[in-house]
């Protein structure tokens, strides 16, 4: 179902039951999944792959070349995966070669109005990111975060599983899976306790990840007293191993 005043290249692939709403244009080397439906005046643009049962709203940019002094016109792309939706204004940005030539989104995100992913981030599964969100260049952000309104995230900064950021914040620095944080510089605010149990996690798992939480940021310990202390007192689940690991592995350092 493509609609007349719609331009559609000849090298894109179009799955089965796409809807192509009027004046949108899809470039060439475009891949859509079956069910997908891409709204009024929206544009997808070369060395784009969106998957199944999506949802692209009207005047959404999806695939535009990087905004980067070191991109030179190489090939790269943007992938976004079944189950999404991209609502008005959105604008996600190919990847660079310099920095891994991908720019992701997970399945079954929602971005809201007038979000912007650029070059090279990678985007987990069922993220939301609220309305006007700005994302630098590789960012990467976990499964089942949670993104507010108004933020702006720092390039090269990584947001875990499960964090919740509120809105109007922005964020600097690393932010651990399962806590909240908020604020311009963002600073942590506990553990996401309403998001861990409307995702069902147990008592027990909650209980373990706030001890962690509380050792490692309330008892002005270094970091590596701190996680040497979790290691040693705090129940071992993989939730608290997955907490442990992304506080070792920070290159940017850790909101505190």
């Amino acid at each position: 179902m493509i609609h007349p005043t719609a331009i559609v290249h000849a090298d894109a692939e179009i799955g089965a039951n796409v809807t192509i709403g009027p004046f949108a244009v899809i470039g060439e080397r475009v891949r859509i999944g079956d069910g997908t439906t891409v709204g009024t005046h929206a544009v997808i643009d070369p060395y784009t792959e969106i998957g199944r049962d999506c949802r692209v709203f009207q005047f959404a940019a999806i695939g535009g070349v990087p905004q980067s002094v070191k991109f030179q016109g190489e090939e790269t792309v943007v992938r976004i995966g079944d189950g999404c939706t991209l609502r008005e204004f959105v604008t996600v940005h190919r990847g660079t070669a310099f920095g891994g030539g991908v720019t992701e989104i997970g399945e079954g995100c929602f971005l809201m109005a007038y979000t912007h992913v650029a070059h090279d981030c990678h985007i987990g599964r069922r993220v939301i990111m609220a309305n006007n969100t700005t994302l630098a260049g590789h960012i990467e952000i976990g499964d089942d975060a949670t993104v507010g309104g108004l933020v702006a995230v720092h390039q090269f900064v990584r947001i875990g599983d499960y964090a919740f950021i509120g809105g109007k914040s922005a964020v600097v620095k690393d932010i651990p899976p399962f806590v909240i944080a908020a604020g311009d510089r963002a600073t942590l605010h506990g553990l996401n306790r309403v998001g861990l149990q409307r995702h069902g996690f147990s008592p027990e798992t909650v209980a373990a990840l706030k001890k962690a939480y509380r050792i490692v940021f309330r008892f002005g310990l270094t970091l590596k007293e701190a996680l040497a202390r979790v290691e040693a007192e705090v129940p071992s689940t993989p939730e608290v191993a997955r907490f442990i690991a992304f506080l070792k592995s920070s290159q940017r350092g850790i909101t505190r």
